[in-house]
């Protein structure tokens, strides 16, 4: 064992970045010297195998042992043992067991001078006399005080002081170039992993912010984001129920942001839009080759929202022989890509949404009852905006500021008339259609008042174009009557107030019952009341 030599290996190992890079060169390089028989580096790491390892009776301690990583060597009485393969009898090495074992354990070098004259534990003795193996040298691989593993080097010449020095000398180099290799493939995990995080938001940003921020006043909003906040500073599963377009994702990210974990990623999944073969794909990842197509590794939603937030929309989508493999996930906090024997441990914070009645699904067997329990820890029920009327002048206004400046339309104006009219609809595809009707109108009227009767018709219910076959001086005549002054934030409430006390007056100032306010108005008796106290009206008896 020569010191020029393994100075000239030592320059070698530096050059490497790739962690296989390192280890391959360090083995090889070793195998290569005169008189080296075998050279192999263990590392640290957690029990995997322990039910058919072959060394698993030497095990006291089955959390922790030593990986075989890299391997090379010449055999000269092993007809058929190719010494590079990692999948032998020692490729997993009790800590504290044999030599390799002690120098894992206590990162103290042992040197073996001449194996026949010691009495030692040797699992393949015979082995060891068929290949004349006289010497064997194992260093403990350190880096800031940290034990990496162990470099054993069988030789078929003795090992003298000197020559175990120096390659106590190279294992500490080669110890420095392990601990940098694993540094630079981390700083590349990372860089990947931010990368695709940076994309996926980058989407998510966009579509997530069509609709803008919460927009609204009402007590039923209000009564939202009470609970939202509540529930916000937990980790808790919650589940977003209501009506399609009601703005559960909204209210899915205002969770997020008030949450701990506000600094890393909100993941949303469609469940519904996920094809039934890519489900563990798309939800827990898979590397390359696990099944046709996967030309390379890929994260999954889940390890993406690690310490983050996943949002699963439309979970009542998910089919019924797959929300087992979801439920382990949510209770375990454990994923394995597909094609992947690994165990990946997460911190994942689960927000559900659905429109579906999941108590119901569950009662007919296509939802799993443990999976609806699971998910629905901290229920929220979002409300059809039907119910919340008093939204939709400030809604609209949002809508219309947004479609303005996207469309490059800013001289659209909300009228008094306009309000009417989207007051006067009931609104089945709720908010997500009251944006689509707004942007719709906006690229109708081009400029001047907001046209709604061109979307909606002046009956309430959408329009199919009659409008447009109209000769021209009805449709300017019908413009010209519906430009009434634009409101403003102060003049909406007041109209609001207004039309609250008309609907009092004309049912005697009856709040419930059969002719009742509440019944004119088409809102709950509770809805009413709430709103006759913003407003500081008092009941006349």
């Amino acid at each position: 064992m020569e010191a020029d030599r393994l100075l000239s290996l030592a320059v070698a190992v530096a050059a490497e970045r790739n962690l296989q890079g390192v280890l391959q060169t360090i083995v090889q390089g070793l195998a290569s010297q005169p008189g080296v028989a075998l050279a192999r580096i263990w590392q640290h790491a957690p029990g995997d195998i322990c039910d058919s390892c072959f060394l698993r009776d030497e095990c006291r301690d089955r959390t922790r042992c030593l990986h075989l990583v890299a391997s090379a060597g010449t055999a000269l009485h092993s007809p058929g043992e190719d010494w590079s393969l990692l999948n032998g009898h020692f490729r997993r090495m009790p800590m504290n067991s044999f030599i390799v074992g002690v120098v894992g354990a206590t990162g103290k070098a042992i040197l073996i001078q001449d194996v026949a004259t010691e009495h030692l534990h040797l699992a393949r003795p015979e082995w060891v006399h068929r290949e004349g193996i006289r010497s064997i040298a194992a260093h403990p691989l350190i880096s800031r005080d940290d034990v990496l593993g162990v470099l054993a080097t069988l030789t078929r010449e003795p090992l003298d002081e000197r020559a175990f020095a120096w390659l106590g000398t190279f294992a500490n180099q080669a110890a420095v170039a392990i601990a940098n290799a694993r540094a630079f493939e981390e700083l590349d995990r990372l860089r990947k992993q931010l990368e695709l995080e940076n994309a996926y938001l980058h989407e998510q940003v966009k579509e997530g912010l069509a609709f803008g921020e919460i927009v609204g006043q009402s007590p039923a909003l209000e009564e939202v984001l009470r609970q939202v906040d509540m529930v916000a500073r937990t980790d808790t599963a919650v589940l977003l129920t209501g009506e399609s377009g009601t703005g559960k994702e909204l209210a899915a990210r205002a969770i997020h942001e008030r949450s701990a974990r506000r600094d890393r990623p909100l993941v949303k999944v469609n469940c519904a839009s996920v094809p039934r073969e890519l489900f563990e794909s798309e939800f827990f990842g898979h590397v390359r080759g696990a099944f046709t197509g996967a030309v390379r590794d890929r994260i999954g939603r889940f390890q993406l929202a690690d310490r983050g937030t996943i949002f699963l929309d439309e979970v009542g989508e998910i089919p019924l022989e797959l929300q087992s493999k979801l439920l382990r996930v949510l209770q375990e906090q454990q994923i394995e890509r597909v094609g992947e024997d690994q165990v990946r441990q997460l911190d994942v914070r689960v927000i559900a949404a659905t429109n579906h009645d999941l108590k119901r699904e569950c009662e007919s067997g296509r939802f799993r009852r443990d999976l609806y329990y699971r998910l629905s820890v901290f229920p929220i029920e979002l409300p059809p905006l039907r119910d919340r009327p008093e939204d939709i002048g400030l809604l609209a206004a949002h809508f219309l500021d947004l479609a303005g400046r996207r469309l490059n339309c800013p001289d659209v104006l909300l009228t008094d008339r306009a309000l009417e009219q989207l007051t006067a609809y009931d609104w089945p595809g709720n908010i997500r259609e009251l944006h689509n009707v707004i942007e719709r109108a906006v690229i109708l009227s081009q400029r001047g008042p907001l046209r709604i009767d061109l979307v909606l018709g002046n009956s309430g219910s959408p329009a199919r174009g009659t409008h447009a076959r109209l000769p021209a001086d009805v449709v300017e005549a019908k413009a010209q009557s519906s430009a009434s002054k634009v409101l403003s934030r102060e003049e909406l409430a007041r109209q609001e107030r207004e039309n609250l006390i008309a609907a009092l007056e004309q049912a005697g100032w009856r709040v419930s019952g059969r002719g009742g306010a509440a019944e004119l108005l088409g809102v709950k008796p509770t809805t009413l009341t709430s709103r006759l106290k913003r407003f500081g009206i008092e009941r006349r008896h």
